[in-house]
């Protein structure tokens, strides 16, 4: 495991303290009110202004209008987005892992196209990689392309797809061959466009009620062929390099970071022992995944893959999150409710109930993400 420990450069500690006074400003003029689950928070006015200040696309090149700065700079400012409780939902995914992915294998055409305008905030990117009856087994992906003129002609079907009602584009793994004896053979990316004709969508409203969720459905949906991204049957490395990305990130572990904070507000400066114990626990967990994370954005700087260190960072994060509405709802005699505005605590107790268990599927199930992990430690 490569866990080393990471020194934070200068110039990434200055700009915690930029994106903190930007987020400030926001707060101060009533552009955002702090929300428990911002990476899900779709507001596309506030990403163009995020854009607009330089905190999108920083990791990207110059000459498509990002910033060339280093993934634990990026690392710094997703970090102060998810604690300030930013609405970053709508350039989340493109600027984590889609734009990454498209630069590096993409083609000259797709990057021209579509990273310039990731970066002014203005491009937004949907996940298609689960599908009906197949869990986090990807290499049971059944939609297929099938060779047309010019391109790839798409039939199937995606689900769970997070805002795929609003964005720009799906990153889609699709079959177009043969699966081999490991399975993971006759796999392409794509990159679809969700205004093009034969593309339907239709809505999963979750527990809360909240329309996130999405299944896609594609009919004789065309895809051209500079909208593949790496070469045609090597999908399955060109996903597991993007789950990287997905999988490292704070946001992983600082989904109901708003919940941890109330909680600590509610407990106050006195705490019993319990509490003391209990929060305690979840501040040096939080701290340890942090230093985690942080040294899988120094390995991503390094064009280094980490696929087990990801899972793993993955795999203790989400359980973390699942952690803590538990250990809140035992700290704190309340009745959660998602009614209670006036009680910020049981408000963000209630809704954070409700998601918790996707924490643990999204990105991965527990049982995959060990899989991962096993194997790269050889133990099977």
């Amino acid at each position: 495991m490569r866990f080393a420990t990471v020194a934070f450069p200068k110039d990434a500690e200055d700009l915690r303290l930029q994106v903190r006074r930007f987020l400030e400003a926001e707060k101060a003029d009533g552009r955002f009110v702090p929300h428990r689950s911002s990476w899900n928070t779709f507001d596309p006015d506030f990403s163009r202004r995020a854009a607009k200040a330089g905190y999108v696309g920083l990791t990207l090149p110059e000459a498509y209008g990002g910033h060339a700065r280093s993934s634990l700079a990026r690392f710094v400012a997703t970090e102060e987005m998810l604690a300030a409780g930013a609405p970053c939902g709508a350039h989340w995914i493109a600027d984590r892992q889609s734009a990454p992915q498209i630069l590096r294998h993409g083609t000259q055409v797709a990057r021209d196209h579509i990273i310039p305008r990731i970066c002014a905030g203005e491009c937004y990117f949907g996940i298609g990689m689960s599908e009906p009856d197949s869990g986090s087994d990807l290499a049971a992906v059944r939609s297929k392309a099938v060779r047309g003129a010019g391109g790839w002609v798409l039939n199937g079907q995606k689900i769970w797809t997070t805002n795929a009602h609003r964005v720009h584009y799906l990153l889609a793994l699709v079959r177009t061959g043969d699966a081999g004896a490991d399975r993971h053979g006759g796999l392409t990316q794509f990159i679809i466009d969700m205004a093009a004709p034969g593309i339907s969508v239709r809505p999963i409203h979750d527990l809360s009620g909240n329309h996130e969720f999405n299944e896609v459905f594609f009919t004789d949906h065309f895809v051209a062929d500079d909208f593949v991204v790496g070469e045609v049957g090597n999908g399955w490395s060109m996903v597991t390099q993007e789950l990287a990305f997905e999988r490292s990130g704070p946001d992983r572990f600082m989904s109901d970071y708003r919940l941890l904070t109330e909680l600590v507000d509610r407990i106050g400066p006195a705490p019993d022992a319990r509490q003391a114990v209990e929060t305690g626990r979840l501040v040096a967990h939080m701290g340890a995944l942090m230093a985690m994370s942080g040294s899988v954005a120094a390995l991503l700087d390094r064009d280094i893959v980490p696929n087990v260190e990801a899972a793993l960072v993955k795999d203790v994060g989400t359980a973390f999150e699942r952690d803590i509405p538990e250990v809140a709802r035992r700290l704190v005699a309340v009745e959660a409710s998602l009614d209670a505005q006036d009680d910020r605590f049981a408000e963000a107790l209630a809704d954070v109930a409700l998601r918790a268990p996707s924490f643990t599927l999204r990105g991965g199930t527990r049982e995959i993400l060990r899989g991962v992990i096993a194997r790269g430690l050889g133990l099977r």
